[in-house]
């Protein structure tokens, strides 16, 4: 990947902490060129949804980089079509947060590297699952995508394919790259579950933790310690 031109994005805003961290991964390329184009807050759980009937304001963040009021499926589209880049590699992530099974469809991280691999550049996205009251150590997630990035590398995509990688949630001090193993998204569901407040309301009440962890599946292997992988296709 020696000289590559990566264009960088996320779902959770360009000041996020695993924006930097993906930065971080990217700047140890010999010779990589670096586009950072996100949103400027976060659009976590938005899905593909795209910017098409209202002006999409951009502002020059430094070189090379820019801040969208869009989603990050705009801002794919954006790099590509308003600020004339032409990345090798587009990578959205780290997502402070598993996209595990049906998550896949509802991500904005997952959706700024589906609409990369729609324009045929090659693209990943990364997320990070979370575990209540663990921190997360955002330098080691730097080493591991960049571990994970040279592997990816190395097993070149079809048209119209993107990776989805999930790296688990360790305890501090465990520093290699969790073992990476190719998967196929969960089938089944979130458990879906609603309280009932007084004024009439229905709050959104379920655990991530708790969802089934169909065996073999991405859900299967990040819960069990594991970096999944997952190779998509539009």
């Amino acid at each position: 990947m020696k000289g590559t031109h990566f264009l960088l994005t996320n779902d959770d805003g360009i000041d996020a902490p695993g924006l930097a961290s993906l930065e971080r991964c990217v700047r140890r390329i010999p010779d990589a060129r670096i586009s950072v184009v996100a949103p400027m807050r976060e659009h976590s759980m938005c899905g593909h949804r795209l910017t098409t009937h209202s002006p999409l304001r951009v502002e020059r963040r430094g070189d090379d980089r820019w801040a969208v009021d869009g989603t990050p499926a705009d801002c794919v589209r954006l790099a590509l079509f308003a600020l004339g880049l032409k990345p090798g590699w587009v990578l959205s992530g780290v997502n402070a947060g598993g996209n595990l099974g049906q998550d896949i469809h509802v991500s904005g991280t997952c959706a700024a590297a589906r609409e990369a691999a729609y324009h045929q550049v090659p693209s990943a996205a990364f997320s990070h699952y979370l575990i209540r009251d663990l921190a997360v150590d955002w330098e080691r997630t730097a080493d591991w995508t960049h571990e994970a990035l040279h592997h990816l590398a190395c097993a070149p995509l079809g048209d119209g394919e993107f990776w989805c990688v999930n790296f688990p949630h360790l305890p501090p001090g465990s520093l290699a790259l969790p073992g990476m193993r190719s998967c196929h998204p969960a089938r089944s569901p979130l458990p879906v579950r609603f309280r009932p407040m007084d004024d009439g309301s229905h709050h959104y009440d379920a655990r991530y933790a708790d969802r089934p962890r169909d065996p073999g599946s991405d859900v299967d292997v990040c819960f069990g310690g594991e970096t999944s992988v997952v190779r998509l296709k539009v």
